[in-house]
């Protein structure tokens, strides 16, 4: 198999300046849903992409949690590699991906932690065995073996029962867009891109070249 030769040209859709909304929050609400209607799987999953100290990238994927006028909204372990990044450099960029709609959104912006209430609220509603994990997970750190972090799990169960609290390592975080591309597939790789870019009072709506 040559890796070169494999393609795909995109034709579904286009996109316009005068398509979109002057919000992009709007905007990716729409999207959003038309991915939710068309059955995309993971439909809220986004790479999500840090800088450590000595400028160093890393990504991974997450799931967006929330989405509201200020950002979007996702959750970790604030001691994990992308804690420990955004806490030195609190910028941070997100790519969501839906193949089946021919469909891209950029985010870049800055990164603040969420209020401690809506961490709570949200734990509290997660899977059982998701809030234990939170307690037995020393994300991203080495471990000496899966037995170990089973352990780990078997402890927090005794420790916490069914009603777990929020470990104080845990919570979620919020980007705050200055900066949004929305992209649709063309044909001939003739994408189109759609930015927009904060400015006082509002936001710019740009194309850019494909």
């Amino acid at each position: 198999m040559n890796i070169a030769d494999i393609r795909k040209d995109y034709a579904l859709r286009r996109l316009d300046e005068t398509d979109v909304d002057g919000d992009p929050f709007k905007q990716f609400h729409a999207w959003l849903e038309e991915a939710l209607e068309a059955q995309v799987p993971e439909p809220t999953a986004m790479t999500l992409a840090t800088v450590d100290t000595e400028g160093s990238p890393s990504a991974r994927i997450m799931l967006l949690k929330a989405l509201d006028g200020r950002g979007f909204v996702f959750y970790t372990n604030y001691e994990s590699r992308k804690g420990q990044e955004l806490a030195a450099r609190p910028r941070a960029a997100l790519t969501f991906f839906w193949k089946e709609l021919e469909r891209q959104v950029r985010v870049e912006g800055t990164v603040e932690k969420v209020s401690a209430a809506e961490s709570d609220e949200y734990f509290a509603s997660r899977p059982l065995g998701s809030r234990i994990g939170a307690w037995a997970s020393t994300q991203s750190a080495t471990i000496a073996s899966r037995p170990w972090l089973e352990e780990r799990v078997k402890a927090a169960e005794t420790q916490h029962g069914d009603h777990p609290p929020r470990p104080p390592h845990w919570g979620g975080y919020r980007v705050l867009p200055d900066w949004l591309e929305f992209w649709q597939g063309r044909q001939s790789r003739l994408h189109d891109r759609i930015a927009y870019t904060r400015e006082a009072g509002g936001w710019k709506i740009s194309r850019l070249s494909p």
